[in-house]
């Protein structure tokens, strides 16, 4: 079983390599939900995800309200992606630091010091993708995962839905 957990995460983190950007979808209060573009400003090995955003847009006052998030990924009709999981707002220069690259500069002309730069990360709790037009899908948990990882296994279904 480990052989077809290695090829969820890898095949995941593999597909979320190929995108630039995502739509990152908070809770807005009450029932309404907000969907916005983001430039993703890394995916890591375990698949979550680093956002650089600012700090006087609603999305931060909705992530402090209710961290639950999901992120979706489309490209053309071959492949789609949903992550969902838990937000938090990080303040850490070494990371800015780390993530930051000279596009960025289009939304912050102050640079990687801008006073209202902050990081929104994304704890991947839950991943789903499909790959050749929806022919394969592949369900799994990303917490059964890491559970895998230390020292627990996870069962990944395979299939049309």
């Amino acid at each position: 079983m480990a052989e077809a957990q290695d090829f969820g995460l890898s095949k995941l983190h593999q597909l979320l390599k190929h995108f630039d950007t995502a739509i990152l979808v908070t809770h807005g209060g009450g029932n309404s939900l907000h969907a916005r573009p983001m430039a993703i400003a890394q995916v890591e090995d375990n698949c979550d995800l680093w956002f650089i955003t600012a700090a006087d847009t609603p999305k931060i006052h909705e992530i402090q309200t209710n961290d639950r998030v999901l992120v979706t990924f489309q490209e053309r009709d071959t492949r789609f992606i949903t992550l969902s999981g838990r937000a938090e707002i990080v303040q850490d220069q070494r990371k800015i630091d780390e993530l930051w690259r000279e596009m960025f500069k289009i939304w912050f002309p102050g640079g990687k010091n801008d006073p209202n730069l902050m990081l929104i990360r994304v704890r991947t709790e839950e991943g789903e993708y499909w790959d050749n037009a929806g022919v394969k899908r592949v369900a799994f948990v990303m917490d059964a995962l890491r559970a895998y990882v230390s020292g627990q296994g996870m069962s990944i279904s395979e299939g049309m839905q």
